[in-house]
């Protein structure tokens, strides 16, 4: 045994990743669906930090780590967060989690008035309730030691189960219908125009009065098939080829323009044909769909966008991101010109640019720099959140100039699970001897107390959305996960209500409340 502890001694950044290893293995064990995921990474860290005090590698790991997580976040999630901002709905759901949040960080506090507790310890279980990563190591930052560590660990466990158990009461008790929309992909219907109110308008016109998500792409004529436009006037007997997501829109539309038209225009591809290619190239990536011009000789026009797993329609002001899936109709000897004009890489699943985010990071980390008096606190800095607060923006913008600031989601997954691993590891192996002693002292108090506080953040969001603001089940469940913030709560939501309604509430909510818990336990500890 004292070997291994030497040369793990010896070996921080072999220590530092064979403990994401063991950490990831112990995280895929599963009981009764429940599971610690990338938060097992924390609990082995601190048995290794334990069992070998010197073998935590140096916390600029865990600074590097965590930056990488906050500026992925942000750049995915900026356009949601600021829609939520100022919709009504999403300004109320961001009220729920704010009351949620600052009763749980107040409970905290009450516990250091109340039961003694260490500042440090409190501020740690308000981080590991709320399964908040950024908050733990704004606490460290702000105490200068590693107290937060050791309340957020002994808390971590209830901020991932506890909410996953409230959501799963609360819908046994409550049985809520929840309408489950039909399988992804795209669906195209022939509609043969009949509708006489429809004859000498222009198609853009008519379009306009269509059910949501069911979009005109192509139109035949004469026995010969051409993309739609705006401003071709419809005629008795066109062929319309209508496409979208959802059957029962497509059928609707069907039946206000006419009758089945049986594949006349799909089965003739002399004119138009489908062509998918992906959108690698940094001229297209972040540019607006109706801001494109198509090149080759005939008229070509996008019927489809694909993003990760989820058609997205085709409307004017779609901002394409590298990776995505691009459908378009158009004149076969125009394909080439189209793949040039696209990329069709499928590297660019992957590619990023390292300016954008070299430059977003930089920004973010002089913004976290500057120290802001307030009366009575001091001079106060935002810190990491700095970088969180920049990425948000840029992700709203998605493109300044010739600059792309956006991420494909593959690679900003990894991105961000990568440096949420290194910090969990790194900050795990500092504050192992020190939690190890904490829980011999205080024995199961520390539980209890993570237990109220999980208690404190989660029940009133869930009592406001659906009792007092009568809010869809799946809706609250999204909200619920965003103010928790641990992905594990999303994808159980996202199972016991399989809508795009949690994932939203996660988007709306999860950056803004993150920053509220960092600036939290940046401005308590100096009132305490």
């Amino acid at each position: 045994m004292e070997f291994l502890r030497t040369l793990l001694e010896q070996q921080p950044m072999m220590a530092l990743f064979l403990t994401i290893a063991i950490g990831y293995l112990v995280g895929e064990i599963n009981i009764k669906g429940f599971s610690l995921g990338v938060g097992a990474v924390l609990f082995v860290a601190l048995a290794v930090g334990w069992f070998a005090p010197k073998s935590a590698p140096a916390g600029m790991v865990g600074t590097l780590g965590l930056a990488l997580f906050l500026y992925g976040v942000g750049v995915q999630y900026g356009k949601q967060f600021f829609l939520g901002l100022t919709s009504a709905s999403g300004q109320k759901a961001n009220l729920m989690a704010l009351i949620g949040v600052l009763l749980a960080g107040l409970t905290s506090v009450l516990f250091v008035k109340t039961m003694g507790l260490n500042v440090g310890h409190a501020m740690g279980l308000f981080a590991g309730s709320g399964t908040s990563t950024p908050t733990l190591q704004a606490a460290i930052v702000t105490l200068g030691n590693d107290d937060a560590a050791v309340g957020y660990s002994v808390s971590y466990p209830f901020g991932v189960a506890g909410p996953i158990l409230f959501l799963y009461v609360f819908f046994l008790l409550l049985k809520p219908k929840i309408e489950v929309p039909a399988a992804g992909g795209l669906d195209l219907l022939e509609i043969a125009l009949r509708n006489p109110e429809c004859f000498g308008k222009p198609l853009g016109e008519v379009a306009q009065a269509l059910p949501a998500g069911v979009q005109i792409v192509a139109l035949r004529r004469e026995s010969r098939n051409e993309p739609a436009s705006p401003g071709l006037v419809l005629a008795e007997n066109d062929v319309l080829l209508a496409a979208g997501t959802n059957k029962d829109a497509l059928a609707q539309a069907g039946k206000s323009l006419g009758e089945p038209a049986h594949g006349r225009l799909v089965k003739d591809r002399r004119d138009l044909d489908y062509l998918r290619m992906f959108a690698s190239r940094p001229t297209v990536v972040g540019r607006a769909l109706g801001d494109l011009e198509l090149p080759g000789q005939k008229a070509a026009i996008v019927a489809e966008v694909r993003r990760g797993d989820a058609n997205l329609q085709p409307r004017p002001d779609l901002v394409l991101e590298f990776g995505d899936r691009v459908g378009v109709l158009a004149h076969r000897d125009d394909f080439k010109a189209l793949r040039q004009y696209f990329g069709d890489s499928i590297k660019g699943t992957a590619e990023f640019s390292y300016i954008s985010i070299g430059l977003g990071m930089a920004l973010g980390f002089l913004i976290g720099a500057i120290q802001i008096p307030l009366p009575g606190i001091g001079k106060l800095a935002i810190g990491l959140s700095g970088v969180l607060v920049v990425a948000l923006i840029l992700g709203n913008l998605r493109r300044t100039g010739g600059l792309n600031w956006t991420i494909p989601l593959s690679a900003n997954l990894v991105l961000r699970n990568l440096g949420l691993t290194l910090f969990l590891a790194q900050v795990g192996m500092s504050s192992g001897p020190k939690f190890a002693a904490t829980v011999a002292d205080t024995g199961f108090l520390m539980l209890g107390l993570g237990a109220v506080v999980l208690v404190a953040l989660v029940l009133p969001i869930l009592v406001l959305g659906l009792w007092v603001f009568r809010m869809p089940y799946d809706e609250v469940a999204g909200i619920v996960a965003g103010a928790c913030g641990n992905p594990a709560i999303l994808a159980y939501a996202n199972k016991l209500a399989p809508t795009d309604r949690p994932d939203i509430g996660y988007a709306m909510i999860f950056p803004g409340m993150t920053i509220i818990k960092i600036l939290f336990v940046d401005i308590v500890p100096a009132l305490l």
